[in-house]
């Protein structure tokens, strides 16, 4: 039993394709949506994530879902490339790359999303049946809690614990890389859900 691919692609290869998945990752999406539109500066909107939630607050519902969809293409485009041209090992580490472009993208100064929609994109595209669980996660936990963050959460903590009961287990180890900084950038969301303090979806 492993809980890492086996590695057998050539490291320069992986290499180059870390380093074009990660560029890949960091392209902003919602920003770039928000501008277009002349909907203003996103990071001056709302909690200022680049994200689809915080493009959501600024009334164009269209836009947020444009950027949902995207932020997660990345993810899913990265992996689905790489695995073409590679393998599984550069399937894996193409979307670990994308995600960390898209958390601290290099355009931007390294100030990023929090990743989940590319978390969830790279998931479906790595192994189907785990994206979609962590998404169905994701809704029911939004259903009965009405709050964003810790649907997230929950969502992201989910995917190792999939992986360990359907498979592919050689998932674990990035699972348990793309929860950890998932919850990593959602440290001051946990600091107000401690609080009773995070909003609920629609306030």
């Amino acid at each position: 039993m492993t809980f890492l691919p086996v590695i057998d692609t050539a490291p320069l290869v992986l290499t180059l394709i870390a380093l074009a998945a990660y560029l890949l990752g960091s392209v902003p999406f919602g920003l770039v949506i928000t501008r277009l539109l002349g909907l203003g500066d996103l990071r001056a909107i709302g909690s200022g994530n680049i994200g689809a939630t915080n493009v959501l607050r600024t009334g164009n519902k269209p836009a947020a879902a444009a950027t949902l969809l995207l932020d997660a293409g990345k993810g899913a485009i990265a992996v689905l490339i790489a695995r073409a041209i590679a393998g599984e090992d550069a399937a894996q580490l193409a979307g670990f790359a994308a995600f960390l472009g898209h958390l601290y993208p290099i355009w931007l100064g390294f100030k990023g999303g929090k990743g989940v929609a590319t978390f969830l994109g790279t998931l479906l595209a790595l192994a189907w049946p785990i994206g979609l669980l962590c998404c169905a996660t994701w809704l029911v936990t939004v259903a009965l809690t009405r709050i964003s963050s810790a649907s997230a959460l929950v969502a992201s903590a989910s995917a190792a614990l999939w992986c360990w009961i359907i498979g592919p287990q050689s998932l674990i180890i990035l699972a348990l890389a793309l929860t950890a900084l998932v919850w990593l950038r959602h440290a001051s969301n946990i600091k107000r859900l401690l609080a009773g303090a995070e909003p609920r979806v629609g306030k």
